[in-house]
Parts: C-alpha cells; structure tokens; sequence
C-alpha cells in the first residue's frame, strides 16, 4: 500500500467468532437472501458493475485481494491495535463474506411481473376541437395522454373524453419505445367509453388480453394501473369499493351505474382498468369528485356498462347507447298522495309527470299513471329495486341493462286498474343535445346573422365564464336556454333550438349588432323546426324581405335582395369559405 492508505469507517459489532453474514437484496417488494460461511480474513471480490446494481458506489465497494506481507501486513496490525484500545478488547472484527458462486440478479428477473399490467398501455392524442364562436373553423390542435388497456379480439379500451375530437391517436405498450398508430372504432358519449384497434400486427405480439371480472362488492379491494400525470411509468394506486350507486357521468350528461373508491384518481389515470384481487378487470377509472370537503373519492365505470358498450357494437356494427324509458316521475312516499290516486296499502310505485313526446311509449303511457314494475320487478315509492344483498339502487338501472329496440313489460297503476304494457326502448332525443358525436357544428350565414344550431358544447363554449353568478350575470346569461336544456323536451325527431349566434358588423345590419344567442322562432310567419330548415326557407324566399321574429318580441327585417349581395361580400371579407356547413348543402 506504501503511503496510500484506504479510509475505511467504524466497523459493525459482531460476535467475534460468528463467521456468518446474510446478505439481503431487495427489488420490489421481494428479497433475496445469501448465507455463507467463511474465515475472518476472507473478503469478497465483486466486479464493480454488478454492485452498482447493489445501490453502492465503485468507491465504497471496491475489489479487494487477500492482504499481503509484509510491510503491509504490519500496517494492518497497527491499525487492529489501535481500534482495540479505541474499543476495548471485546471490540469486534468486521467478517467480510466470500461467496464465490454470488451474482447479482438482472431487474427483469427480480422484478415481480404482472401479466395484466403489460396489457395497460399509454394512450397519446391530438384534438382539434371546433370553434363553436367561428363554426367555419377548428380551435389550436393540442395534445393529451391517457390510459387504456386491451381486450379480445385486437381492441383497446379506453374513456370517450381520452379521444374526443380526435386527429390522431397512438398507444404505446408498457416498457417499449413505439408508439403506434390506432384507429377509433366506436365512441360511447353517454357511458364515457371508446374502442380502439391497431393494424400493425407487432403491437399485439406478447400481450394477453385482460379478463373481466365480477361487480364487486363494498369494501373490496381494488387497485387502478395507468399513467397519470408526475411521471412518464406506469402507476398503481390501490383502495377499496366504499359506494356503487346510479351516478352523474360528467362526460356523458346521464345517469348510469358506478363504482365509487377511495384510490387516488389523477389526469392521466383516465381509461385505465381497475383491478380486484384476482387480476381480473372490474372497471374503468372515469373521474374523480374534486371539492374542497373531499379526499381521494374517485369513480369508475363497472362491468355491467362495459360490457354492455362492447356488446352493442358487436351487436350493431357501431355504438347505438343506453336506452331510456323517457319519463319524468315523482316518489308516492306521502301516504296522502298515494291514497288520492287510489293506491292500495299493499302498492308501490312511481308516478308519472311527463312523457317525453318523442319516446316510443308516448302513446301509451298516461301523465299520472303509476308504475308499479318493470320487467316483474317491483318500484319502491323511492323509485328503487332491490340490487344485491342489503343494497337498493334506481330503476333506471333496470332500463340500462336493456339495449336499444328491446321491448319491457311495465305494470301501471290507471284509475285504481292495473295495466300491463309491451313498450319498446329508444335513446333519449333531447332537445339541446349533450354532444355533437365529433361532427363540427353547423350554422348559416345571411347579411352577416351567424344562426347556429344549440348543444351543450355550444352553451359551455359561450358562457363557461358567466356562471360564477358575477354582477353581468342577470343581464348575460341565457336564462332562456339554459331553461330549455334543463326542463324542456322535443316535440319531434328533428326538433333544433336555432339561435343568432352573433352580427357580423356590415352597412346592411346597422342596428343589429347587440343582437346575440337570441333564438329565432319564426321566419315570414312560419315555424323555425331546425337550421336547415331555416336555412332552406332563406335560400328558397322569393318574398321582397326577410323577416325573422326572434324571442322577446324583436324583429329583423332585412331586403332580400340586398341581404344576399352583402352576404358575399361579408363572407370574402371574414375569409369565410361557405355561407353553410356542409351538412346543411345535402
């Protein structure tokens, strides 16, 4: 050694005649354990790069030979002496184990592989959504991750919202570097799943499909694999069913079955699977409650939904949604109501308020009738059926489990007689729909009146900051359409609430320009059904103006004439491409 001396630091107390070392190596959650006997003097020699596997530096572990004589010998004795009058003569030599056959395990043989979670892959798009405030164009495209997972037959599941308004979408497997381009085979709006496949036969190549589980039940264990945001690997995050009940798909705008647990549910964490104890998958992480009272309430689509979406595609060709009953009732728990509509003590059941025009039972079903069961379940007054064991949940959930066109039995309660009917299901066509389904939205442009069809996106577009109920609020805010996405129904299939969006500022509308998202009823004196309605009565007037009666008793009158020489020019001027959407030119 000469001068160049090793520093070494305080040596572990041992038995001085204890030989045996166990090493554990732990990666994981799982420990490997090496026991070995040797003499004291032996030392081990570990190449450094294996103990850099180890978590030790090169410095600290260092390869050491057997000591040598002589003058270096001597030192070593010098340096025992010194530590024995430092500790005592019962203080302890360091025995170094010699494990000659000892290598160090690679990560993938150590680590503990799930095979479910190779089938979690990263789910990377690019949206354009539309520009609901210039209909003729798209908003910045901007990209999002999320999480999916793969199922039979070469498909991937993952949330509507992950894809909505696609461009583009490509999924990436866990621990590879490529990403593949995938193709979107059906978008469920209502229960917030989309279906995806990728033709590039290498992506499916030593991945199993996930196997579905059962519902679970409360106070199972459940644990979500995805890749939220902080980090680029796949995360697990595990919990327990607290609450399964009919909920509020934010992304859908309906009611359907839900999971609700008490893991953490983080962007990114979208569309990825949640697991039970066995491996197999129970649901989808979908969204998750934020509020300043709350800790770590997220929520997930269970089976039942699942497979009912995958099931009508394969049933269809394409994603038809859940049908609804397409009624509006009231509980019958005071006893005087029930008794004045000549309910027995023995009877329960819903009462009806309204029926929407458009379902296919409006017909037959009656305002004040009472539903007793459905599909020979019995209603509770509450509107609940029995679930499971100890549970109650919504009829509703009942009318779910359908699909669209299938026939159910109701018993209702008339005029104190019992009634049975055959009715046939159908999705629920609401007035303001809750999605335009990726379609850009549509409009018509006359003499610079912007007249748009209203939707939900549509509404959140206009006024997403006028809702805070700030000062402006009684004068900005459409009290009228929100009135009509709320409580109002259609009165036929086709049925539209067209409003004038916005003016754009020309010599022909002078006076017009503060007229905004004010709906239009009239045009010379007839019914406005839909925008294309509207847009063909326009195009088709031979009359010497055009008059639109609008809400709150205002009136346009423009010379029709004059309002379609200046719409050519406004259009050139706004580089506008069309004075309509291309859906109304068919």
């Amino acid at each position: 050694m000469g001068d160049n001396k090793r520093k070494r630091g305080r040596k572990p107390k041992s038995p001085a005649n204890d030989t045996t070392t166990t090493l554990d190596f732990q990666y994981n959650n799982q420990t490997t354990s090496t026991t070995s006997s040797a003499a004291v003097n032996d030392v081990v020699s570990v190449p450094t790069s294996e103990t850099s596997d180890l978590g030790g530096t090169q410095a600290s572990r260092r390869s050491r030979g057997r000591p040598r004589k002589g003058e270096e010998q001597v030192e070593k004795e010098k340096q025992r002496s010194r530590h024995v009058e430092q500790n005592g003569e019962g203080a302890h030599s360091m025995a170094v184990v010699a494990v000659p056959s000892l290598t160090v395990p690679k990560w993938e043989n150590v680590v503990r592989v799930v095979p479910s979670m190779d089938a979690v892959v990263k789910v990377f798009c690019v949206h354009t959504e539309p520009n609901f405030s210039l209909p003729w164009q798209r908003k910045r495209q901007y990209s999002s991750s999320s999480s999916g997972f793969i199922i039979g037959g070469r498909r991937v599941l993952t949330n509507a919202h992950s894809v909505e308004h696609h461009t583009q979408v490509k999924l990436k497997k866990r621990g590879s570097d490529t990403k593949y381009l995938a193709t979107v085979l059906a978008i469920g709006t209502e229960c917030d799943i989309a279906m995806l496949s990728v033709s590039d036969d290498e992506f499916w190549e030593g991945v199993s499909p996930l196997e579905f589980g059962d519902l679970p039940a409360l106070q199972d264990a459940v644990t979500v694999v995805g890749y939220p945001i902080g980090g680029d690997t796949i995360s697990v995050t595990s919990g327990v069913v607290s609450r399964m009940e009919i909920l509020s798909y934010a992304h859908g705008s309906t009611e359907l079955l839900g999971l609700q647990i008490d893991a953490a549910i983080n962007s990114g964490n979208s569309g990825g699977p949640a697991f039970n104890d066995k491996g197999n998958c129970v649901g989808i992480a979908f969204q998750s409650l934020k509020h300043e009272d709350v800790e770590n309430i997220g929520y997930v689509i269970p089976t039942t939904v699942i497979t009912h979406f995958i099931k009508d595609y394969e049933r269809n060709g394409a994603y038809t949604g859940f049908p609804i009953l397409g009624v509006e009732w009231q509980k019958m728990e005071n006893p005087d109501l029930r008794s004045s509509i000549g309910m027995g003590p023995d009877q329960k059941g819903v009462r009806i308020r309204r029926i929407e025009p458009t379902a296919p039972e409006s017909n037959v079903l009656k305002p004040s009738d009472v539903i007793l069961s459905f599909d020979g379940v019995d209603i509770a007054n509450d509107g609940t059926v029995p679930f499971r064991h100890g549970e109650r949940i919504g009829f509703s959930y009942l009318v779910s489990q359908k699909y669209t066109g299938d026939s159910a039995l109701v018993k209702v309660l008339r005029n104190k007689k019992i009634l049975e009917f055959n009715i046939r299901l159908a999705t629920h066509k609401r007035l303001i729909p809750a999605h335009i389904k990726g379609k850009p939205p549509p409009y018509y442009i006359i003499a610079g009146f912007v007249f748009s069809a209203v939707s939900v996106p549509y509404l959140r577009s206009e006024f997403a900051g006028l809702f805070q109920y700030g000062k402006e609020y009684e004068f900005d805010a459409p009290v009228k359409l929100l009135d009509k996405h709320l409580h109002a129904m259609a009165q036929s299939i086709d049925e539209q609430v067209v409003v004038v969006s916005q003016v754009l500022v020309a010599d022909i509308n002078i006076g017009y320009e503060d007229i905004v998202n004010t709906q239009i009823l009239k045009f010379n004196g007839k019914p406005v059904r839909n925008l294309k309605t509207l847009a063909n009565m326009v195009e088709s007037c031979k009359d010497e103006y055009l008059k639109f009666e609008l809400e709150y008793d205002q009136i346009v009158v423009l010379q029709t004439k004059t309002a379609r020489e200046a719409t050519l020019d406004i259009l050139a001027t706004h580089c506008i491409p069309s004075a309509m959407s291309d859906d109304l030119k068919k």
